[in-house]
């Protein structure tokens, strides 16, 4: 298929915003799906996994492809709650573009800010899609103007609702000035063009004067025609604008009604006319494995592969399933690619494309597609694949860290190797999620990024993995960190096997500003010592961070510089170096004045307006700090900082204080000293 006919987009927003519901009907308008599967009785196609039923939410991203005017689309819907932010994270990083579905009633929700934000850091351009005209409450201009003011976004209407709440009717195409109404019988699969009604004329005149008007901004040709009164082509505003939203200037704004089937499909057209097809998108970054400079990768075929896993799904059967994107080249059924991340050979067993749940067979995918390997063993989240004569490393992901620990135990010992089995296959399919031997209790403990991520996980255990175990309450991941600067030095020596081991160290360990992690230099320099003995020094210290200094606990925000090494050629070893260097880290940082740091969360809190003193004595008897307080139509929203430790059943409590109206969402913000 020529590049110039795909589109890789994404669905993000808000949770209940309507993105699911909006995929749902892209799929029954496109002929993926013979009916529309509703999220409301648990029937959506792209919500597979039966906690998804459950729960009404997407908890995973899942992958489908559709075709739309010749156009082959591949659709990926990301989770809405911010538990499940790295779904969203390793999405945005394989797509070219984005559709975002704002809520015409909430607006811009916390949630929102989020997604907005993670789609500025991997450059993604996008369009939006105002939702839900049809339920009580629903503002149009409300929710354009908040895309400006809260998202600092330059939104471009180009198309308006005809009427609002239960008298929403259909939308106007304000390029055609035409009137679409949506026909009820086939829900909404064929549309009628109509003439703007007469009380709407001059409604529709204003808008379109604000249309011509931002376009004309990106272009002179516009400005020139508009002023000498010449008629201005669809197909050169659609060009203008299609260059601006690329560049990430302009936001082409659609509104509709996907539960009521209205405006979807001219929301597909949009995805074609404005969002970029693979070709189009600016070159991204990589790093060339031998000259380790950084090198542009723009979009080719004729190059040898080169391609992103974003998802590792572990398939009972089939064993780990890995979503690529593939950037350059042609990667096909048979061969063998080089893993450039783990620097490990790999099969490609099978080549499908998802369709949700559903594989299709292919035998090969082309530069641009999305699609999913099958017989990779050492891929994960993150790694880039490719030929082995040409080794690109893509940059990274970053995922934040896992912030909420419980203890699980299982039933019975035979339960144990199968409990690690499926652990293992849980942190192979989440990069936040993470699971370790608590050495001082003996506990198998699993962490990740908040309450319901983890209810998600153990659910996910118990009922698809059928493995009984008991859960502990929920712990805080705590770090280590120094108030004040030390120095000290240390020796070693030891005889070991008959052969002598020394090595002597001296550093300095001193506190460094809140978020800014650890660092290690190394400022001695020794004639005559082998670069080994170095590493074998840095090696020790870095592996003593992950110790703590008083709790064993993982150090932050703390640099250790190496001032002086004591070197004696013949009986220097690595491993006396690598064991002096921690043993001198313990000794100075422990007269470091060493501090426990708590996690600090940032929460948004949502309430109706009479609650709003319940709300705010809620968080300030937890230890919270509120920042700002937010108006809107019916609700309020409090922005706050809180130690997460206080905010365990918090939702609990907040509904109780405001008669089950409070809803609140939390992210991991920052360290910060632990007061005892």
């Amino acid at each position: 298929m020529n590049e110039k006919m795909t589109r890789n987009i994404g669905i993000m927003a808000h949770i209940d915003a309507g993105k699911t519901t909006t995929t749902e009907r892209i799929l029954y308008y496109t002929g993926e799906n013979h009916r529309i599967g509703e999220v409301d009785n648990g029937e959506a196609t792209m919500d597979f996994m039966e906690q998804e039923q459950d729960r009404g939410i997407t908890i995973a991203s899942a992958a489908t492809t559709c075709y739309w005017k010749e156009h082959q689309i591949n659709i990926i819907d990301t989770p809405g709650h911010v538990d499940f932010t790295a779904e969203v994270e390793r999405s945005l990083r394989v797509l070219d573009g984005a559709v975002m579905v704002v809520c015409a009633v909430g607006g811009v929700e916390p949630q929102t800010e989020t997604v907005w934000r993670q789609a500025d850091t991997y450059h993604v351009p996008r369009i939006a899609f105002v939702n839900k005209m049809d339920r009580l409450g629903a503002n149009f201009e409300e929710a354009v103007n908040e895309l400006k003011v809260k998202l600092g976004a330059n939104p471009v209407p180009l198309f308006i609702p005809v009427g609002a709440e239960s008298d929403f009717k259909g939308i106007i195409n304000l390029l055609t000035k035409k009137y679409y109404v949506y026909s009820v019988e086939d829900q909404g699969m064929t549309y009628t063009e109509e003439d703007i009604p007469e009380e709407m004329a001059e409604e529709v005149e204003s808008w379109y004067e604000k249309l011509i008007d931002s376009v004309s901004s990106f272009s002179d040709e516009i400005t020139e025609l508009y002023f000498d009164g010449q008629p201005i082509s669809e197909a050169l505003i659609k060009k203008t604008l299609k260059e601006a939203t690329i560049a990430r200037q302009a936001l082409p704004i659609f509104v509709g009604s996907s539960l009521k089937d209205i405006g979807v499909q001219a929301l597909l057209d949009g995805v074609i006319d404005y969002l970029p097809s693979p070709s189009e998108v600016p070159p991204i970054l990589g790093i060339h494995q031998k000259t380790e400079k950084k090198v542009e990768v723009a979009y080719s075929k004729e190059k040898p592969p080169l391609a992103l896993i974003f998802k590792i799904q572990v398939d009972r059967e089939a064993g780990p399933m890995s979503f690529i994107r593939v950037y350059n080249g042609t990667i096909r059924k048979g061969t063998a690619l080089m893993n450039i991340s783990k620097k490990k050979r790999e099969r490609v067993n099978r080549i499908l494309r998802m369709h949700a749940d559903r594989p299709e067979e292919l035998s090969e995918l082309e530069a641009g597609d999305i699609g999913v390997i099958i017989g990779f063993k050492e891929g994960r989240t993150g790694d880039t694949v490719g030929s082995e004569g040409a080794q690109i490393l893509l940059e990274e992901m970053h995922f934040p860290i896992p912030v909420i620990s419980v203890a699980i135990e299982p039933n019975s010992l035979s339960d144990g190797d199968k409990l690690r089995a499926a652990l293992s296959i849980l942190a192979q399919e989440d990069p936040t999620f993470t699971y370790r031997d608590d050495e001082e209790t003996g506990q198998l403990v699993i962490s990740g990024m908040g309450e319901l991520h983890l209810d998600v996980l153990v659910t996910r255990l118990t009922k698809e993995m059928n493995i009984k175990a008991r859960i502990g309450n929920p712990q805080v991941t705590y770090r280590e960190s120094v108030t004040q600067e030390s120095k000290g030095s240390e020796k070693f020596s030891k005889v070991i096997a008959g052969k002598e081991n020394t090595a002597g160290i001296s550093l300095t360990v001193r506190p460094l500003p809140s978020g800014s992690g650890n660092r290690y230099t190394c400022s001695a320099k020794v004639r005559g010592m082998d670069q080994q003995y170095y590493d074998a020094v840095k090696q020790g210290i870095t592996n003593a961070f992950k110790g703590g200094i008083q709790f064993g606990y993982e150090t932050v925000d703390l640099e250790v510089e190496v001032t002086d090494i004591v070197y004696n050629e013949l009986t220097a070893t690595p491993f006396a170096f690598e064991a002096c260097a921690a043993m001198c880290f313990d000794k100075v940082a422990q007269s470091s004045n060493p501090v426990l740091m708590e996690p600090v969360m940032k929460v948004t809190v949502v309430v109706p307006t009479q609650y709003v003193g319940e709300a705010i004595s809620s968080i300030t008897s937890r230890g919270g700090l509120v920042h700002s307080i937010e108006s809107r139509t019916s609700s309020e929203h409090i922005h706050a900082q809180a130690p997460l430790s206080q905010l365990f059943g918090y939702s609990t409590a907040l509904r109780s204080a405001t008669q089950g109206r409070g809803t609140f969402s939390m992210e991991f913000d920052h360290y910060e000293q632990k007061v005892r």
